[in-house]
């Protein structure tokens, strides 16, 4: 019964393609599209919670081997269950906000193909949170990246968006190489696919195992040296920037090391792996954030500093806790992205200093300072919570730690202030009107925004007492105790990073200076992609040496060969055939005379022979002596 959750989302979305191309009416097939795919997801969230309360499982015998699995744990309860809760509100604010691209004029029709890849990549996810063995985790992984790809490249007429998601996939699947690596040595380590039957793991194929695991992990989370990857996704459209950040390409990552955090731990490197990473990703992450003037660039770099953070709990040795950040990071990511895409609507760019619509749209502001201020770890907002328990829990393996993910922390406060002032702000230094070229934004897409930041409000709840100690025991994690320096300084932190950001956006809006080279460089993953680049030009360059070599001795020596193949030839047919006949001739000719001497030995006549005997036997006399003499 537990297939049926990923595949109906699989299976709906052909036919959500076909209902919005053949549907009549611009405005009421936007109508039927977003009901259409809001019913899906809808369903899909209502299988996944009955699997869950019901304790459902499923399975699929390939061959005596390969058995495919799907099972529900706490951590793939809670994913299946927020994946399709952020994406129903997601694909009814696609439905108004894009629209097919039919051409390079402006498209009017409603985006059919996007609603579909939306639903399509839901049912990719679901696949991947309840799989229970890798063979069924790599099919869903590559779903994921085949659904990212097309998503990325929906607008596919720019050659631009082409580039962003090749680039993007490559990436991504440079790092699924480690998740086949990882299915390899388990397979060979236990004989089996399962999740299960991972704790039989030791010895180096542990190890093995182990690094494919967080290469492919930390490639699709976005974490360094992969981050840059999610700056050429943003060239997707908003509603995809705002799934594929909250709830499904990029959370898979933490995903897989959330669930498998008890085999991977067993190797003693990989809880200081997970830190580094984790913490380099959020102090990286934070300073490109801040940097950046593109409203969904900035968003992006702020996904890889927050899922870094994920990684720093994991590393440290509490999964549950990087899980409930994951939750309200989602409903508060998704909020934020949408808000971006309405800014965008009013004047026509994600540049964030053509914005400060605060005056233009006042609620649509105050839904994203809810947003912003979670984001901030404004205490009682509900990300706050969940980032002060991954610096308590980082704290455990070294107090140092707990001090560096606090000033992680701050950072997210600076950008998240810098975010909501330039593109919200009230100053008089921004437009504050509606682009000509660009229509407003509807209701639709507000309540959709609006509704992202309720959730975030009622998450909000997990500040009251009693309410956190409820929640691990409902998901059978461990919380860290809150230690009160480490509660100060994060707090202290988070005031001086809103303080700053207050300042530095005064100094940008009054300033209006172009951003420096240097500047951009930092802006730009502190020049990763530049870096990226020039390796890849180097391999090219050997490349064309090689071909180059190639061209001029290996084939050189192959068209010598081929022209005294020719010459050879030529002879052969010039004067190789009279030379071979004449042979031949002189041969035949030897055999007959051969014969007719041999046949004059035969004369039928008994005193001839014994006269040839009796030579013969002279002959081998003599022989006989003259070896003796010898």
């Amino acid at each position: 019964m537990l297939w049926l959750v990923p595949l109906f989302p699989l299976l709906a979305a052909p036919g959500m393609y076909w209902l919005g191309k053949h549907w009549p009416g611009k405005d009421s097939g936007r109508v039927v599209l977003s009901l259409a795919g809001a019913a899906v997801a809808v369903v899909t969230l209502l299988l996944a919670s009955v699997a869950l309360m019901g304790d459902w499982d499923g399975a699929y015998r390939w061959s005596s081997q390969i058995v495919l699995s799907v099972g529900m744990t706490p951590a793939s309860g809670v994913f299946a269950i927020v994946v399709p809760l952020i994406a129903t509100l997601i694909i009814v604010y696609s439905a108004y906000h894009e629209s097919e691209p039919l051409s390079k004029r402006v498209p009017t029709r409603p985006p059919a193909r996007l609603i579909a890849l939306l639903t399509a990549f839901v049912g990719a996810m679901e696949l991947l949170v309840l799989a229970e063995d890798l063979v069924t985790l790599l099919i869903a992984w590559e779903l994921v990246g085949a659904c990212s790809w097309a998503l990325i490249a929906h607008e596919w007429q720019e050659s631009d968006n082409l580039r962003d998601a090749a680039w993007a996939f490559l990436v991504t699947r440079f790092g699924d190489l480690g998740l086949y690596i990882a299915a390899a040595a388990a397979f060979a380590g236990t004989g089996s696919f399962a999740f299960a039957d991972l704790s039989q793991l030791d010895g180096w194929l542990l190890h093995v195992f182990v690094a494919g695991a967080v290469l492919a992990a930390a490639a699709k989370s976005a974490q360094l040296p992969f981050s840059p990857w999610l700056f050429a996704a943003m060239s997707g459209p908003t509603p995809v920037s705002a799934l594929l950040h909250a709830a499904t390409m990029v959370a898979a990552g933490i995903y897989l090391v959330i669930r498998l955090h008890a085999e991977m731990a067993a190797a003693a490197w990989f809880g200081p792996v997970a830190i580094t990473l984790g913490l380099a990703t959020a102090l990286a992450g934070g300073v490109v954030a801040y940097l950046q003037r593109h409203a969904k660039k900035l968003l992006a770099a702020s996904t890889s500093a927050q899922y870094g953070l994920m990684w720093l709990a994991v590393g440290a040795g509490f999964p549950g806790v990087a899980l409930v950040h994951f939750v309200t990071h989602a409903f508060t990511k998704a909020a934020l992205f949408l808000a971006a895409g309405i800014a965008e609507r009013h004047v026509g760019s994600y540049l964030l200093n053509t914005m400060r619509l605060g005056r233009l749209l006042p609620g649509i502001a105050a839904a994203t300072m809810v947003a912003s201020l979670a984001l901030a770890g404004v205490i009682p907002l509900s990300a706050a919570w969940s980032k002060e328990k991954i610096i308590t829990a980082a704290g455990h393996p070294a107090s140092w730690l707990a001090v560096i993910a606090a000033i992680a922390g701050g950072l997210s406060a600076l950008y998240a202030t810098r975010f909501q002032l330039l593109a919200f702000g009230r100053g008089l230094h921004g437009r504050t009107r509606t682009a000509p070229s660009q229509p407003g934004h509807s209701a639709v897409e507000a309540g959709a925004l609006y509704l992202l930041s309720a959730g975030t409000l009622v998450l909000s709840g997990l500040w009251w007492p009693g309410v956190g100690s409820t929640l691990a025991d409902l998901l059978s994690i461990q919380l860290p105790k809150t230690k009160l320096w480490e509660l100060t300084l994060s707090l202290l932190l988070v005031a001086l990073g809103i303080g700053v950001g207050f300042w530095a956006v005064r100094r940008e809006v009054s300033s209006q200076s172009r951003q420096s080279e240097k500047r951009a460089a930092m802006a730009n993953w502190i020049g990763l992609p530049a870096l990226a680049e020039q390796g890849v030009e180097t391999v090219m360059r050997f490349s064309h040496g090689l071909a180059r070599f190639d061209d001029r001795a290996v084939d050189a020596g192959i068209r010598a060969s081929a022209r005294f193949g020719v010459w050879l030839a030529r002879v052969g047919d010039q004067r190789g055939e009279g030379a071979f006949d004449g042979a031949t001739g002189l041969l035949a000719k030897g055999v007959d005379w051969a014969g007719q001497v041999t046949r004059q030995a035969h004369t039928g006549q008994m005193h001839h022979y014994y006269t040839g005997i009796a030579s013969g036997l002279a002959v081998i006399l003599l022989i006989l002596g003259i070896g003796a003499l010898l």
